[in-house]
């Protein structure tokens, strides 16, 4: 169940109002779109202020006193779906139909490259453990749910939600983004020993050497 289905009936038609209104709405504009009180508008928007989908607006002068209003938040707006995995699906596989497996595997491998190059990796002496924990906490971060495990005598990282699920089953060629981007992150050669989309748990990727 998605953040917004989770909220009450009321407060999705009031986010959706907001949505509607980029300038943003005053607590008035709303109890008439609403068709609820004051007080319930005020409620329910002191809830979404908490939650920081809704933030204050600039005050609109109306002759008398300036009316508050109210407009979402970035995260407000992320709230509402975004079929990014149908888009990204067909770009991808065009740019395979056109320029084939190869090229498109080559592009996904300088992405991953490029943002990975954005992270600072640890110093070369730096311990496989600690190349490991500052790996997962960066996949972690970009939505993998990846986590430290010991196999054997050492430390591996582990991902249980891969971020192109849907998508790696029709270009699989999305793992080499992964890869690209993990070494260019740790400075490290990183081995893919197990894949969620090939039948695998998890996605469980092994730390190499430094890379020269």
């Amino acid at each position: 169940m998605s953040a917004l289905a989770r909220l009450g009936a009321t407060q999705q038609r009031l986010l959706r109002q907001l949505l509607m209104a980029p300038q943003g709405c005053s607590v008035e504009e709303l109890c008439e779109r609403l068709r609820i009180s004051h007080n319930a508008v005020r409620q329910h928007l002191s809830a979404m202020l908490a939650r920081d989908y809704v933030e204050r607006g600039q005050a609109r002068a109306t002759g008398g006193r300036p009316q508050a209003r109210f407009r979402l938040t970035e995260g407000g707006r992320a709230l509402f779906p975004r079929n990014y995995g149908l888009l990204s699906t067909a770009l991808l596989g065009k740019l395979r139909e056109r320029y084939g497996p190869a090229a498109l595997e080559e592009m996904l491998q300088e992405l991953g490259h490029s943002l990975g190059s954005h992270e600072v990796p640890l110093p070369p002496e730096a311990s496989q453990d600690e190349v490991a924990q500052q790996l997962a906490g960066q996949l972690d971060a970009l939505g993998y749910e990846a986590v430290v495990a010991r196999h054997g005598q050492e430390q591996q990282v582990e991902a249980f939600n891969c971020v192109f699920h849907a998508l790696a089953r029709s270009v699989p060629q999305v793992c080499k983004f992964d890869l690209a981007y993990m070494e260019a992150a740790s400075g490290r050669r990183i081995h893919h020993m197990e894949c969620i989309i090939r039948g695998g748990h998890v996605c469980r990727f092994r730390i190499g050497d430094a890379k020269r």
